[in-house]
């Protein structure tokens, strides 16, 4: 297991598993996102690591490059990043993807997640869900998203900067007032808020930054998997009647808050 990726507590220090916590005394090395806030974390359980090294999102490239030959040498390397696990909007992809197209071993050590914390004290959980990151900053991604959103049959978790909160929910009540959802503060840690409503109540109750980390979490759209079908028939007729498809798709999702998207392609046939 030259390189071990693991899981680290998203807020309360307390929440990493015991395989963590060997690994991290074990490794060679701890490649870490900000070597300060690993220490923080190492001393809480009386870790003294051998090395620490910075490994973040503007110099992966080059550490990928300086580490790989330790790995494929057998050294043992324990990637962490400041909360939860490396890789998922965090850095790691690229090291991970090197390391195994150099043939060596990747061991993933799991543990506390934001996003599935969220999707679960929300209330809004499901069979399935979507992960989207980061909110699109700019105004119409941002506006194509929610719009999109309208027509999934699943839950969506997102991470939005605190000040970007108040913009992102305003939007979403513009588009989508009724949309259950709820703003997760603080996961796991003293101060921990959850607050669930529509996004017209959530709206108004953020309209101003809040402080710390915010995860939002989305209801399943209202579209229900009857009216899905209907509006891809309605589609289908359009077409047949002369309308260009991305037309006739962009009309029906306007009137029964399907997405755009999957009209235009569920509408095509084996021919199309």
């Amino acid at each position: 297991m030259p390189l071990a990726v693991c899981a680290t507590p998203i807020g309360n220090l307390e929440d990493v598993t015991l395989r963590v916590l060997h690994t991290l005394r074990e490794a060679d090395a701890v490649l870490c996102e900000d070597t300060r806030r690993t220490r923080i974390l190492l001393d809480r359980h009386g870790i003294r690591a051998r090395s620490l090294v910075s490994l973040h999102r503007h110099n992966e490239a080059r550490r990928a490059e300086e580490l790989v030959p330790r790995l494929v040498a057998g050294d043992l390397l324990a990637l962490v990043s400041d909360a939860g696990l490396p890789g998922v909007n965090d850095p790691g992809a690229r090291l991970v993807d090197q390391a195994l197209a150099a043939g060596v071993a990747v061991s993933v050590l799991p543990g506390p997640s934001a996003v599935e914390t969220a999707l679960v004290t929300s209330g809004l959980g499901a069979a399935q869900y979507r992960f989207l990151g980061y909110l699109p900053r700019r105004e119409a991604e941002l506006t194509a998203l929610w719009e999109e959103s309208r027509g999934w049959p699943y839950a969506s978790v997102a991470f939005e900067s605190p000040k970007r909160l108040p913009r992102s929910l305003g939007r979403l009540a513009e588009i989508d007032p009724e949309r259950r959802a709820a703003v997760c503060r603080e996961l796991t840690k003293r101060y921990e808020e959850v607050v669930r409503g529509t996004a017209s109540e959530l709206a108004i109750r953020f309209q101003e930054p809040p402080r710390g980390e915010v995860t939002v979490v989305l209801s399943p759209g209202a579209t229900l998997e009857g009216d899905v079908g209907d509006a891809v028939a309605a589609v289908r007729e359009l077409v047949a009647s002369g309308a260009a498809r991305r037309t006739a798709a962009d009309v029906v999702a306007r009137l029964v808050h399907v997405s755009r998207n999957e009209l235009y392609r569920t509408s095509l046939g084996p021919s199309d």
